[in-house]
């Protein structure tokens, strides 16, 4: 699409979110309107105070002057507190809405758009970019109106006074016009690499606070410090390189405004103008303009502005357009059974590289388990990605309970699954409230407190003054490794879901307590199917089958004896883990 179609496309998408508001926002236009009306009427008086008051000694009219002028000012207090309070209501509306619809979206994009994104960056356009969209526009917006108003006003009165000088200001408008528009392309590319740049800054802050205890360790300081050092810099020029163009740009204005006004009382000079005027009609028409280059610098300032708002706008819009997951589906049920089966599955994350599965099939009747092993990179934890569908498969089929889970919704399918990951990601919150966290309906209290139980999260808990009401800090940085996989743990049995996704479940345990909490998975595995991923063979051996994977292929496949008796890749793994013969 052509750039200048873009703009206007994003510039009427940014109105449909000021629409729910337009009666607020009209009363804010009549405010800027008011303001600038009340500012040309008070010149407009400036003849009557300077002929009839002071040329015609008068002291009445001075007098009624004394008691004009306050009462403008009030009024023009009224209006801009109107015009500048329901603007600001209307962009802060307009920001909340934005940033809560950028923040849902990113919730149903698919897990892939994450893969591929900078957390910094999306965290940038939810903080940074929303506010530039709404403070710009927003300025701009007051600007352009009580300015541009003002400036109507101001060469209405000088065209009153005398049409002749006043044309001299009207010819330098498409001048005026030609500039702006030149600037107008620097402003959108420099806005846009300032947007870049801020995105460039949170990422590295980001990565230098979530890995702070590797930067002290391998002594990375001076390199962190450097690398934050050129983003910042580069930042600083791009600000620096806006604030320079809008000073020349409006500097270059303010020249030829001022030369229009030198050609005005050049002309004035003749003799038979100056028969025409009188002074107080002079003094306003001079006024006037004089008064009106401080419009036309800030109608050049808001430029600026409203170019930053449009890169920010097409930055936040890049996101809102990204397609949601596709949720197709129209399945619905309660609880399934749990039945499994892979079909001919072959995946690939990105397209032309080799394909992360090849060809998988196995099946795993309702409330059996299945183990899977191999070597990091075989495999496993692809295939309880695709099973919860936050990847979609190229070819073959997936199967629950005998149907294609792409005919199941989204939100029915993965109530059908818990998850224990090896990276346990913890909200900062109380662990009653981490283990409650997707629990189908109210969780009481009673059942928070039986789930730690069977995950051994009361032995630690017990412990505390606050007990399960301990807030456990930023994904649980309060907590050990161990303490943290418990409640995740912990969690799943209370989510109470008829599929197990036991993605190294037990990897940061110590050894008693990986045995209590062996028991108690295997008490929660009965009567449920269970799909386990590990390395530590220990913890698979009464699994019904064990699937042995290698470069995305099932390799080996069969009951722990069976595996051990064809001496192949299983026997190899288990004896590297408890040496000896097999």
């Amino acid at each position: 699409m052509d750039p200048k179609e873009q703009r206007k496309k994003h510039f009427r998408r940014l109105l449909t979110y000021i629409k729910p508001y337009r009666l607020a926002f009209i009363v804010a236009v009549v405010g800027m309107v008011g303001y600038a009306g009340v500012d040309t009427f008070f010149f407009y008086h400036i003849e009557t105070l300077i002929d009839d008051g002071l040329g015609a000694s008068n002291p009445k009219i001075l007098l009624y002057g004394a008691i004009f002028v306050p009462l403008v000012f009030i009024l023009r207090g009224i209006f801009n507190f109107v015009s500048s309070y329901f603007l600001s209501y209307v962009g802060f509306q307009v920001v909340t809405n934005m940033r809560q619809e950028l923040f849902e979206h990113l919730m149903r994009v698919p897990v892939s758009y994450h893969d591929n994104m900078s957390t910094g960056d999306l965290i940038s356009k939810i903080t940074y970019d929303t506010q530039q969209l709404a403070e710009a526009t927003s300025r701009a917006l007051l600007t352009m109106v009580r300015e541009g108003a003002f400036v109507i006003g101001l060469l209405g009165l000088m065209m009153y006074h005398s049409w002749q000088l006043s044309l001299v200001f009207l010819l330098i408008g498409p001048v005026v016009g030609k500039v702006v528009a030149v600037v107008s392309r620097k402003f959108r590319h420099v806005s846009g690499n300032i947007q870049t740049a801020m995105g460039n800054v949170t990422t590295t802050a980001e990565q230098m606070i979530n890995g702070h205890q590797v930067v002290v360790m391998f002594e990375g300081q001076k390199r962190e410090a450097k690398r934050f050092a050129e983003i910042n810099q580069v930042t600083r020029r791009q600000n620096l390189k806006l604030v320079n163009i809008r000073t020349i740009s409006t500097s270059i204005i303010q020249l030829i405004a001022s030369l229009s006004l030198s050609m005005v009382l050049v002309i004035a000079s003749f003799p038979s103008m100056l028969e025409g005027l009188t002074p107080g009609a002079f003094t306003t028409l001079l006024t006037a303009m004089i008064m009106l280059l401080r419009p036309l610098k800030q109608l050049t300032n808001v430029n600026a502005d409203f170019q930053r708002g449009l890169a920010a706008a097409a930055s936040v819009f890049e996101v809102l357009d990204q397609k949601r997951e596709v949720d197709t589906g129209k399945r619905s049920v309660e609880r399934a059974r749990g039945e499994l089966n892979f079909k001919n599955v072959t995946f690939g994350y990105v397209a032309g590289d080799e394909p992360a599965l090849k060809d998988i099939n196995f099946h795993v009747p309702a409330g059996k388990s299945v183990a899977l092993v191999g070597r990091s990179g075989s495999g496993k934890s692809t295939i309880s990605s695709l099973l919860t569908r936050f990847y979609d498969y190229e070819t073959g089929s997936i199967e629950l309970d005998g149907y294609d889970i792409r005919e199941y919704s989204l939100k029915s399918l993965r109530r059908q699954f818990a998850v224990v990951s090896q990276n346990v990601m913890l909200f900062n919150d109380t662990i009653a409230n981490n283990i409650a966290y997707g629990a189908r309906g109210k969780v009481t209290p009673e059942a928070i407190a039986k789930a730690a139980q069977l995950a051994y999260v009361d032995e630690f808990t017990d412990n505390l003054p606050k007990g399960l009401e301990t807030m456990v800090g930023e994904n649980g940085v309060m907590l050990s490794g161990g303490q943290r996989q418990r409640i995740a743990i912990a969690r799943a049995l209370l989510r109470d879901a008829p599929v197990l996704i036991l993605d190294e479940a037990t990897s940061a345990l110590d050894t008693e307590s990986e045995r209590h909490i062996q028991k108690a998975l295997e008490n929660l595995q009965q009567d449920r199917t269970s799909l386990v991923i590990a390395h530590r063979l220990s913890t698979i051996e009464n699994a019904d089958e064990i699937l042995v994977l290698d470069h995305g292929c099932i390799i080996e496949r069969g009951s722990h004896a069976e595996l051990l008796e064809k001496k192949g890749s299983y026997a190899q793994l288990y004896q590297m883990q408890f040496g000896g013969s097999v």
